[in-house]
Protein backbone atom coordinates (compact mmCIF):
# COMPACT_ATOMS: atom_id res chain seq x y z
CA UNK A 1 0.00 0.00 0.00
CA UNK A 2 1.23 3.56 -0.85
CA UNK A 3 0.87 6.16 1.52
CA UNK A 4 0.72 9.85 -0.11
CA UNK A 5 -0.88 12.87 1.17
CA UNK A 6 -4.83 13.64 0.20
CA UNK A 7 -5.24 15.35 -3.13
CA UNK A 8 -5.22 19.00 -3.06
CA UNK A 9 -2.87 19.17 -0.32
CA UNK A 10 1.11 19.82 0.05
CA UNK A 11 3.72 18.76 2.33
CA UNK A 12 5.98 22.23 3.44
CA UNK A 13 9.66 20.78 3.27
CA UNK A 14 12.06 22.43 5.92
CA UNK A 15 13.76 23.95 2.96
CA UNK A 16 10.74 25.74 1.85
CA UNK A 17 9.59 26.04 5.78
CA UNK A 18 12.04 28.94 6.50
CA UNK A 19 10.15 30.97 3.45
CA UNK A 20 6.96 30.53 5.18
CA UNK A 21 7.89 31.49 8.62
CA UNK A 22 9.80 34.75 6.99
CA UNK A 23 6.35 35.68 5.46
CA UNK A 24 3.96 35.46 8.39
CA UNK A 25 7.01 37.50 10.61
CA UNK A 26 6.86 40.25 7.62
CA UNK A 27 2.45 40.07 7.88
CA UNK A 28 2.22 39.83 11.64
CA UNK A 29 4.47 42.46 11.94
CA UNK A 30 2.95 44.89 9.17
CA UNK A 31 -0.24 44.18 11.14
CA UNK A 32 1.32 45.28 14.56
CA UNK A 33 2.23 48.60 12.83
CA UNK A 34 -1.20 49.70 11.82
CA UNK A 35 -2.66 48.69 15.69
CA UNK A 36 -4.52 44.91 14.36
CA UNK A 37 -4.50 41.88 17.06
CA UNK A 38 -4.27 38.42 15.83
CA UNK A 39 -7.56 36.53 16.48
CA UNK A 40 -7.37 32.73 15.91
CA UNK A 41 -10.83 31.05 15.52
CA UNK A 42 -11.20 27.16 15.08
CA UNK A 43 -10.95 25.58 11.82
CA UNK A 44 -14.14 24.34 11.95
CA UNK A 45 -17.22 25.66 12.72
CA UNK A 46 -20.90 25.01 13.23
CA UNK A 47 -22.17 24.31 9.37
CA UNK A 48 -24.90 27.29 10.38
CA UNK A 49 -22.13 30.10 10.78
CA UNK A 50 -21.12 28.89 6.99
CA UNK A 51 -23.90 27.91 5.30
CA UNK A 52 -26.55 31.39 6.16
CA UNK A 53 -29.84 31.72 4.17
CA UNK A 54 -28.09 35.28 2.45
CA UNK A 55 -25.10 33.69 1.20
CA UNK A 56 -25.35 31.75 -1.98
CA UNK A 57 -21.53 32.16 -2.97
CA UNK A 58 -20.14 29.18 -5.16
CA UNK A 59 -17.65 28.35 -2.71
CA UNK A 60 -20.09 28.12 0.40
CA UNK A 61 -22.82 26.03 -1.86
CA UNK A 62 -20.21 24.07 -4.02
CA UNK A 63 -17.22 24.09 -1.97
CA UNK A 64 -17.28 23.15 1.21
CA UNK A 65 -16.20 20.07 3.25
CA UNK A 66 -19.30 19.29 5.71
CA UNK A 67 -19.86 16.12 8.19
CA UNK A 68 -21.51 15.23 11.05
CA UNK A 69 -19.69 14.69 14.15
CA UNK A 70 -19.98 11.76 16.50
CA UNK A 71 -22.97 13.78 18.00
CA UNK A 72 -24.90 13.95 15.10
CA UNK A 73 -23.91 18.00 14.71
CA UNK A 74 -23.19 19.66 11.20
CA UNK A 75 -19.93 20.97 10.98
CA UNK A 76 -18.20 22.59 8.29
CA UNK A 77 -14.55 22.99 7.84
CA UNK A 78 -14.12 26.88 7.41
CA UNK A 79 -13.60 27.67 3.47
CA UNK A 80 -12.60 31.46 4.50
CA UNK A 81 -11.78 33.36 7.24
CA UNK A 82 -14.40 36.18 7.92
CA UNK A 83 -17.15 34.50 9.21
CA UNK A 84 -15.50 32.54 12.02
CA UNK A 85 -13.96 35.86 13.06
CA UNK A 86 -17.03 37.78 12.98
CA UNK A 87 -18.93 34.79 15.15
CA UNK A 88 -15.63 34.66 17.59
CA UNK A 89 -16.54 38.93 17.72
CA UNK A 90 -20.16 38.06 18.50
CA UNK A 91 -19.97 35.21 20.48
CA UNK A 92 -17.03 36.94 22.88
CA UNK A 93 -19.09 40.16 23.20
CA UNK A 94 -16.03 42.33 21.41
CA UNK A 95 -18.84 45.01 20.01
CA UNK A 96 -19.14 46.29 24.24
CA UNK A 97 -15.25 47.41 23.73
CA UNK A 98 -15.23 50.86 22.91
CA UNK A 99 -14.06 52.32 19.55
CA UNK A 100 -13.08 50.51 16.83
CA UNK A 101 -11.93 46.69 16.42
CA UNK A 102 -8.84 46.03 14.21
CA UNK A 103 -8.22 42.06 13.87
CA UNK A 104 -5.95 40.52 11.87
CA UNK A 105 -5.79 36.46 11.12
CA UNK A 106 -3.65 33.91 9.57
CA UNK A 107 -4.23 30.03 9.27
CA UNK A 108 -5.70 27.17 6.99
CA UNK A 109 -8.87 27.03 5.01
CA UNK A 110 -10.22 24.34 2.82
CA UNK A 111 -12.66 24.05 -0.40
CA UNK A 112 -13.46 21.10 -2.79
CA UNK A 113 -12.35 22.14 -5.84
CA UNK A 114 -10.25 20.95 -8.90
CA UNK A 115 -6.92 20.95 -7.91
CA UNK A 116 -4.44 22.99 -10.12
CA UNK A 117 -0.67 24.98 -10.21
CA UNK A 118 -2.06 27.70 -7.25
CA UNK A 119 -4.93 26.43 -6.24
CA UNK A 120 -5.07 23.63 -3.23
CA UNK A 121 -8.07 21.97 -1.43
CA UNK A 122 -6.46 22.65 2.13
CA UNK A 123 -4.78 27.01 1.54
CA UNK A 124 -3.37 29.04 3.92
CA UNK A 125 -4.96 32.86 4.21
CA UNK A 126 -4.00 35.82 6.07
CA UNK A 127 -6.36 38.86 6.18
CA UNK A 128 -7.79 41.12 8.61
CA UNK A 129 -11.42 42.62 9.38
CA UNK A 130 -11.84 45.85 11.03
CA UNK A 131 -15.44 46.12 12.94
CA UNK A 132 -17.50 49.51 14.30
CA UNK A 133 -17.37 52.03 11.52
CA UNK A 134 -18.86 53.18 8.77
CA UNK A 135 -15.77 56.37 7.96
CA UNK A 136 -14.53 56.03 4.43
CA UNK A 137 -11.20 56.45 6.22
CA UNK A 138 -11.68 53.16 7.48
CA UNK A 139 -12.19 52.22 4.25
CA UNK A 140 -9.24 53.46 2.82
CA UNK A 141 -7.10 51.90 5.76
CA UNK A 142 -8.04 48.76 5.12
CA UNK A 143 -7.11 49.41 1.20
CA UNK A 144 -3.75 50.99 2.09
CA UNK A 145 -2.85 47.95 4.37
CA UNK A 146 -3.07 45.34 1.42
CA UNK A 147 -1.31 47.56 -0.86
CA UNK A 148 1.58 48.27 1.27
CA UNK A 149 1.45 44.22 2.18
CA UNK A 150 2.30 43.53 -1.25
CA UNK A 151 4.52 47.24 -2.79
CA UNK A 152 6.55 46.56 0.78
CA UNK A 153 7.39 42.88 -0.47
CA UNK A 154 9.02 44.51 -3.83
CA UNK A 155 6.73 43.06 -6.44
CA UNK A 156 6.45 45.01 -9.51
CA UNK A 157 3.52 47.66 -10.62
CA UNK A 158 1.32 47.20 -7.57
CA UNK A 159 -1.99 48.97 -8.18
CA UNK A 160 -5.44 48.91 -7.00
CA UNK A 161 -8.71 47.84 -8.70
CA UNK A 162 -11.95 49.05 -6.87
CA UNK A 163 -15.65 49.75 -7.04
CA UNK A 164 -18.72 50.00 -5.30
CA UNK A 165 -21.81 48.18 -4.67
CA UNK A 166 -23.67 50.79 -2.68
CA UNK A 167 -25.70 50.01 0.42
CA UNK A 168 -28.71 47.88 0.87
CA UNK A 169 -31.07 49.96 -1.19
CA UNK A 170 -28.31 50.69 -3.85
CA UNK A 171 -27.59 47.04 -4.30
CA UNK A 172 -30.97 45.95 -4.78
CA UNK A 173 -32.18 48.71 -7.00
CA UNK A 174 -28.87 47.26 -9.45
CA UNK A 175 -29.78 43.47 -8.43
CA UNK A 176 -33.12 43.92 -9.87
CA UNK A 177 -31.78 45.98 -12.76
CA UNK A 178 -29.42 43.28 -14.16
CA UNK A 179 -32.59 40.70 -13.70
CA UNK A 180 -34.26 42.46 -15.57
CA UNK A 181 -31.65 43.14 -18.49
CA UNK A 182 -30.60 39.24 -18.52
CA UNK A 183 -33.56 37.53 -18.15
CA UNK A 184 -34.56 38.09 -21.87
CA UNK A 185 -31.35 35.98 -22.92
CA UNK A 186 -31.30 33.56 -19.76
CA UNK A 187 -31.52 30.63 -22.31
CA UNK A 188 -27.92 32.28 -23.76
CA UNK A 189 -26.19 32.30 -20.71
CA UNK A 190 -24.05 29.62 -19.34
CA UNK A 191 -25.36 26.75 -17.12
CA UNK A 192 -23.61 28.81 -13.84
CA UNK A 193 -25.08 32.03 -15.04
CA UNK A 194 -28.68 30.86 -15.61
CA UNK A 195 -28.51 29.61 -11.88
CA UNK A 196 -26.94 33.22 -10.80
CA UNK A 197 -29.41 34.99 -12.09
CA UNK A 198 -31.96 34.11 -9.53
CA UNK A 199 -29.98 33.37 -6.64
CA UNK A 200 -26.60 35.58 -6.97
CA UNK A 201 -27.21 37.71 -9.97
CA UNK A 202 -24.27 39.96 -9.74
CA UNK A 203 -21.47 36.89 -9.59
CA UNK A 204 -22.22 37.02 -13.58
CA UNK A 205 -20.87 40.05 -13.60
CA UNK A 206 -17.32 37.97 -13.31
CA UNK A 207 -18.23 35.00 -15.39
CA UNK A 208 -15.25 33.64 -17.31
CA UNK A 209 -17.87 32.23 -20.46
CA UNK A 210 -16.56 33.85 -23.36
CA UNK A 211 -20.57 33.57 -24.24
CA UNK A 212 -21.48 35.29 -20.72
CA UNK A 213 -18.96 38.15 -21.23
CA UNK A 214 -20.67 39.02 -24.66
CA UNK A 215 -24.11 38.54 -23.27
CA UNK A 216 -22.99 41.09 -20.24
CA UNK A 217 -20.87 43.96 -22.88
CA UNK A 218 -23.70 46.24 -22.30
CA UNK A 219 -25.32 45.48 -19.07
CA UNK A 220 -25.84 47.57 -16.02
CA UNK A 221 -23.03 48.46 -13.65
CA UNK A 222 -23.61 49.08 -9.82
CA UNK A 223 -21.92 52.36 -10.05
CA UNK A 224 -24.84 53.42 -12.52
CA UNK A 225 -27.34 52.65 -8.86
CA UNK A 226 -25.37 54.45 -6.52
CA UNK A 227 -27.65 56.60 -4.24
CA UNK A 228 -26.62 60.16 -2.96
CA UNK A 229 -25.02 58.51 0.04
CA UNK A 230 -23.38 55.88 -1.38
CA UNK A 231 -21.66 57.95 -3.94
CA UNK A 232 -20.37 60.15 -1.16
CA UNK A 233 -18.96 56.93 0.35
CA UNK A 234 -17.73 56.31 -2.67
CA UNK A 235 -15.85 59.53 -3.30
CA UNK A 236 -14.14 60.17 -0.12
CA UNK A 237 -12.37 56.36 0.21
CA UNK A 238 -11.09 58.06 -3.72
CA UNK A 239 -10.40 61.09 -2.40
CA UNK A 240 -8.12 59.60 0.49
CA UNK A 241 -6.34 57.05 -1.58
CA UNK A 242 -5.03 59.96 -3.46
CA UNK A 243 -3.99 61.72 -0.77
CA UNK A 244 -1.63 58.55 0.02
CA UNK A 245 -0.56 58.58 -3.52
CA UNK A 246 -1.97 54.91 -3.99
CA UNK A 247 -2.71 53.99 -7.24
CA UNK A 248 -5.89 52.91 -8.42
CA UNK A 249 -7.80 51.71 -11.20
CA UNK A 250 -11.95 51.82 -10.74
CA UNK A 251 -13.08 48.71 -12.30
CA UNK A 252 -16.63 48.76 -12.71
CA UNK A 253 -17.58 45.18 -13.03
CA UNK A 254 -15.44 44.38 -9.79
CA UNK A 255 -17.81 42.37 -7.62
CA UNK A 256 -15.76 40.00 -5.72
CA UNK A 257 -17.28 36.23 -4.69
CA UNK A 258 -19.16 36.83 -1.85
CA UNK A 259 -22.31 37.78 -1.24
CA UNK A 260 -22.20 39.82 2.18
CA UNK A 261 -20.47 42.48 0.33
CA UNK A 262 -21.94 46.19 0.28
CA UNK A 263 -20.02 49.40 -0.53
CA UNK A 264 -16.36 48.91 -1.55
CA UNK A 265 -14.74 46.44 -3.15
CA UNK A 266 -11.38 45.66 -3.90
CA UNK A 267 -8.13 44.32 -5.55
CA UNK A 268 -4.70 44.48 -5.33
CA UNK A 269 -2.84 43.42 -8.31
CA UNK A 270 1.04 42.94 -9.57
CA UNK A 271 2.86 42.46 -12.76
CA UNK A 272 4.51 38.76 -12.60
CA UNK A 273 5.86 36.42 -14.80
CA UNK A 274 4.21 33.71 -14.86
CA UNK A 275 0.70 35.09 -13.97
CA UNK A 276 -0.48 36.39 -16.94
CA UNK A 277 -3.71 38.29 -16.92
CA UNK A 278 -4.24 36.71 -13.55
CA UNK A 279 -2.20 38.99 -11.09
CA UNK A 280 -4.63 39.76 -8.38
CA UNK A 281 -2.95 38.54 -5.26
CA UNK A 282 -5.90 39.27 -2.98
CA UNK A 283 -8.86 41.41 -2.17
CA UNK A 284 -12.34 42.07 0.01
CA UNK A 285 -14.57 44.84 0.62
CA UNK A 286 -17.05 46.40 3.08
CA UNK A 287 -20.05 44.21 4.44
CA UNK A 288 -22.64 46.12 6.90
CA UNK A 289 -25.10 43.04 7.56
CA UNK A 290 -22.67 39.84 8.32
CA UNK A 291 -22.22 40.76 12.29
CA UNK A 292 -25.99 41.37 12.68
CA UNK A 293 -26.58 37.94 10.79
CA UNK A 294 -24.59 35.98 13.36
CA UNK A 295 -26.35 37.33 16.38
CA UNK A 296 -24.49 40.49 17.00
CA UNK A 297 -25.46 44.68 17.17
CA UNK A 298 -26.11 45.89 13.47
CA UNK A 299 -22.17 46.83 13.06
CA UNK A 300 -20.64 47.44 9.84
CA UNK A 301 -17.01 45.96 8.89
CA UNK A 302 -14.65 45.30 6.02
CA UNK A 303 -11.75 43.39 5.54
CA UNK A 304 -9.44 41.46 3.31
CA UNK A 305 -7.98 37.84 2.59
CA UNK A 306 -4.43 36.83 0.20
CA UNK A 307 -3.82 33.47 -0.47
CA UNK A 308 -0.20 32.82 1.12
CA UNK A 309 0.59 29.83 -1.41
CA UNK A 310 0.01 32.23 -4.31
CA UNK A 311 1.89 35.10 -2.93
CA UNK A 312 5.13 32.82 -2.17
CA UNK A 313 4.95 31.49 -5.42
CA UNK A 314 4.91 35.70 -7.40
CA UNK A 315 7.59 36.43 -5.31
CA UNK A 316 9.50 33.31 -6.37
CA UNK A 317 8.28 34.42 -9.52
CA UNK A 318 10.09 37.90 -9.55
CA UNK A 319 13.42 36.32 -7.40
CA UNK A 320 12.14 37.95 -4.48
CA UNK A 321 13.87 36.17 -1.20
CA UNK A 322 12.71 36.85 2.46
CA UNK A 323 15.09 34.68 4.18
CA UNK A 324 18.77 34.89 4.13
CA UNK A 325 20.43 31.58 2.93
CA UNK A 326 21.04 29.02 5.99
CA UNK A 327 24.19 29.08 7.64
CA UNK A 328 25.42 27.68 11.06
CA UNK A 329 27.37 29.54 13.70
CA UNK A 330 29.57 26.19 14.72
CA UNK A 331 29.92 22.84 13.66
CA UNK A 332 31.91 20.54 16.27
CA UNK A 333 34.17 17.86 14.79
CA UNK A 334 35.35 15.29 17.41
CA UNK A 335 36.91 11.79 17.03
CA UNK A 336 35.71 9.93 20.11
CA UNK A 337 33.34 8.99 22.54
CA UNK A 338 35.17 11.35 24.77
CA UNK A 339 35.38 14.24 22.64
CA UNK A 340 31.87 13.88 21.38
CA UNK A 341 30.74 14.47 25.17
CA UNK A 342 32.50 17.51 25.93
CA UNK A 343 30.98 18.87 22.25
CA UNK A 344 27.92 18.31 23.65
CA UNK A 345 28.66 20.00 27.12
CA UNK A 346 30.12 23.20 25.26
CA UNK A 347 27.15 22.77 22.48
CA UNK A 348 24.33 23.13 25.23
CA UNK A 349 26.52 26.21 26.49
CA UNK A 350 26.46 27.84 22.95
CA UNK A 351 23.41 27.08 22.09
CA UNK A 352 21.32 28.55 25.34
CA UNK A 353 22.99 31.90 24.13
CA UNK A 354 21.40 31.43 20.96
CA UNK A 355 24.82 30.34 18.85
CA UNK A 356 23.40 28.30 16.38
CA UNK A 357 25.58 24.89 15.99
CA UNK A 358 25.78 21.32 15.50
CA UNK A 359 27.44 18.16 15.78
CA UNK A 360 27.66 14.75 14.04
CA UNK A 361 25.39 11.75 15.66
CA UNK A 362 26.65 9.11 12.98
CA UNK A 363 30.17 8.56 14.54
CA UNK A 364 31.79 9.43 11.54
CA UNK A 365 35.50 10.24 10.60
CA UNK A 366 37.09 13.29 10.01
CA UNK A 367 36.40 14.17 6.37
CA UNK A 368 32.67 13.28 6.51
CA UNK A 369 32.07 15.36 9.68
CA UNK A 370 34.18 18.27 7.53
CA UNK A 371 31.96 17.64 4.90
CA UNK A 372 28.94 18.10 6.88
CA UNK A 373 30.21 21.55 8.43
CA UNK A 374 30.80 22.88 4.51
CA UNK A 375 27.58 21.59 3.30
CA UNK A 376 25.84 23.72 6.39
CA UNK A 377 28.09 27.00 5.38
CA UNK A 378 28.94 26.62 8.71
CA UNK A 379 31.15 30.12 9.97
CA UNK A 380 33.39 28.01 12.21
CA UNK A 381 34.37 24.70 12.69
CA UNK A 382 35.54 23.51 16.52
CA UNK A 383 37.54 20.78 16.38
CA UNK A 384 38.17 18.28 20.11
CA UNK A 385 40.54 15.91 19.90
CA UNK A 386 42.56 13.87 22.37
CA UNK A 387 45.27 16.49 23.00
CA UNK A 388 42.74 19.08 23.20
CA UNK A 389 41.05 17.24 25.93
CA UNK A 390 44.13 16.93 28.07
CA UNK A 391 44.76 20.90 27.40
CA UNK A 392 41.13 21.74 28.40
CA UNK A 393 41.09 23.95 24.92
CA UNK A 394 39.58 23.81 21.74
CA UNK A 395 40.89 24.53 17.60
CA UNK A 396 38.50 27.14 16.29
CA UNK A 397 38.78 27.61 12.84
CA UNK A 398 37.29 29.89 10.50
CA UNK A 399 36.17 28.75 8.07
CA UNK A 400 36.20 31.88 5.17
CA UNK A 401 40.16 32.94 5.98
CA UNK A 402 41.27 29.43 6.99
CA UNK A 403 42.69 30.99 10.19
CA UNK A 404 42.96 28.45 13.00
CA UNK A 405 43.72 29.42 16.64
CA UNK A 406 43.58 27.14 19.86
CA UNK A 407 40.95 28.82 22.80
CA UNK A 408 40.67 28.10 25.97
CA UNK A 409 37.27 26.26 26.82
CA UNK A 410 36.38 28.22 29.73
CA UNK A 411 36.24 31.50 27.52
CA UNK A 412 35.22 29.59 23.92
CA UNK A 413 31.95 31.49 24.59
CA UNK A 414 33.25 34.78 25.18
CA UNK A 415 35.42 34.43 22.25
CA UNK A 416 32.63 33.23 19.49
CA UNK A 417 30.32 36.31 20.95
CA UNK A 418 33.19 38.74 19.95
CA UNK A 419 33.51 37.13 16.57
CA UNK A 420 29.93 36.37 15.38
Amino acid sequence: MNYIKVKGTYDVLPTEAENWVALESYVRQLFKTYNYGEIRTPMMEYSNVIHRETELSDMVIKETYNFKDKSDRDLTLRPEGTAGVIRSYVENKLYAQAGVTKLYYMGPNFRYERPQKGRFRQFMQFGCEVLGSNEPSIDAEVIELAYETIYRLGLKQVSVKLNSLGDDASKANYRQALIDFLTPVKDKLSKDSQDRLTHNPLRILDSKDTADIELIKNAPLPLDYLNETSKQHFDSVLELLNLMNIPYEIDRKLVRGLDYYAHTVFEIHATIKGFGAQNALGGGGRYQNLVKELGGPDTPGIGFAFGMERLLSALEQEGITLTSPKQLDVYFITFDQQSRKKAIQLQHILRSENILSDIDHLNRGFKPQLKEALRYDSKFIIIIGENELNNNVVQLKNTKTEEQVEVSMDTLLDTLKELL
